[in-house]
């Protein structure tokens, strides 16, 4: 263990790619994590519609990394099962944040908002979009309950892969479908030398989003 803390402590990254400052950003954030997010696509980041979704069961903060799969007029979607932790988390505490890392470019950005369902329409459509696989595996696994083994796994998704023809459209589970981040906050985050990191905000108010620097 020893050792392990003490390649920890030495582990540093000097961040010295670019700036950050009020004249970068444009004045709508969704704009400015759109110019990121598509530089993020044309770089080297791994996974770059990645983000770590952060939730709240009772007093105890919970996250896990799940995919950005659109930018809509009722915010920020992904999709998933119902009834999984995170659905019943949400259905409970409608609040979340998204963590965006893009680690080539040396950027995180930070979104918190309210989370509400999309509707039937936009989860019909998207889940038709997905590969077959994909739907397969949605309407046999009963996620986040446990299961005795990957066996069973395998036994769940070869009976629902039984049930139907190869040329059969597959139909969405009801469990299934997507949600939608309405965001309130924004924090754009830009790696710097000597740890001085930029830190763009928005906040959303009564008047419209507020912009200001954060202090590293």
């Amino acid at each position: 263990m020893k050792n392990i803390n003490e390649t920890l402590e030495k582990l540093r990254v000097r961040y010295q790619s670019r700036a950050l400052d009020f004249d970068d950003c444009d004045v709508i954030p969704e704009k400015q994590f759109s110019l990121w997010l598509e530089e993020a696509i044309s770089s080297e980041c791994d996974e770059p519609n990645a983000f770590t979704l952060s939730t709240v069961e009772g007093d105890q903060p919970r996250g896990r990394v799940v995919l950005l799969k659109g930018i809509k007029d009722d915010g920020f979607a992904f999709y998933t099962n119902y009834d999984s932790d995170k659905g019943s988390e949400l259905s409970k505490n409608p609040k979340a944040s998204m963590t965006f890392l893009w680690l080539p470019l040396h950027r995180q950005v930070r979104i918190e908002g309210v989370i509400v369902k999309t509707s039937a329409q936009d989860s019909d459509e998207y889940f038709q979009k997905r590969p077959r696989g994909s739907q397969l595996g949605a309407i046999s696994s009963p996620q986040s309950l446990v299961v005795k083994s990957r066996q069973d796994l395998e036994e769940m998704f070869e009976k629902a892969t039984k049930e139907f023809t190869p040329d059969q459209s597959l139909p969405r589970p009801a469990q299934w479908g997507g949600y939608a981040l309405n965001p309130t906050y924004f924090e754009f985050w830009q790696g710097r030398d000597n740890r001085m990191h930029d830190r763009i905000a928005y906040e959303r108010t009564d008047s419209g989003w507020k912009i200001y620097r954060l202090a590293p």
